[in-house]
């Protein structure tokens, strides 16, 4: 199946403005792609995101992957957080091969993207388990929702907390 033309990127290539991916979505639509949707922080890259990221993209045709701004992951995380700027973390999502899009959200959750996108696949992690924010609109218009099994102990939160645990063991040894 031919791609859609994509136009000269400025900064990570597959990262786009709404109304772009937009457009975007409605050439992959005209092909008969389905469009499969997750989002999340991202803010430390591990293998659990790897993992959901490859299982995403088995669910369908195109990966759209909404990341939260830096701004709206301190509202959910705290003022420490994010650890990686939402530039970077579109970057390094960028780099990866199942990923085909990447949109950054400023608000607490994504829900008008998932509105105006309307995938026919939405994938969150099983810890999301009645509760994935725009499943009753995806599965409303004959989508979705997959679950992906966690990898245990893979977390951004289990991340920091171990660089910390060993920084405050390792302080003061010469």
């Amino acid at each position: 199946m031919d791609e859609p033309t994509r136009p000269n990127r400025v900064g990570p290539g597959k990262l786009y403005q709404l109304e772009e991916l937009l457009q975007e979505v409605q050439q992959h639509r005209q092909q008969n792609h389905k469009i499969v949707f997750t989002n999340g922080c991202f803010d430390i890259l591990h293998t659990g995101h790897t993992n959901l990221l490859s299982f995403a993209k088995e669910q369908g045709d195109v990966l759209v992957v909404a990341i939260n701004s830096d701004n709206s992951v301190r509202e959910l995380k705290g003022p420490s957080r994010p650890i990686l700027k939402q530039e970077d973390r579109a970057g390094l999502l960028s780099a990866l091969e199942p990923v085909d899009y990447v949109v950054i959200f400023d608000e607490p959750t994504p829900i008008e993207l998932i509105k105006a996108i309307t995938p026919e696949v939405l994938v969150k992690g099983s810890d999301w388990s009645g509760a994935v924010v725009g499943q009753d609109w995806v599965e409303s218009r004959g989508g979705k929702v997959v679950l992906m099994p966690l990898v245990e102990g893979r977390s951004t939160t289990g991340i920091i907390n171990r660089v910390i645990e060993r920084h405050a063991n390792n302080s003061g040894k010469a």
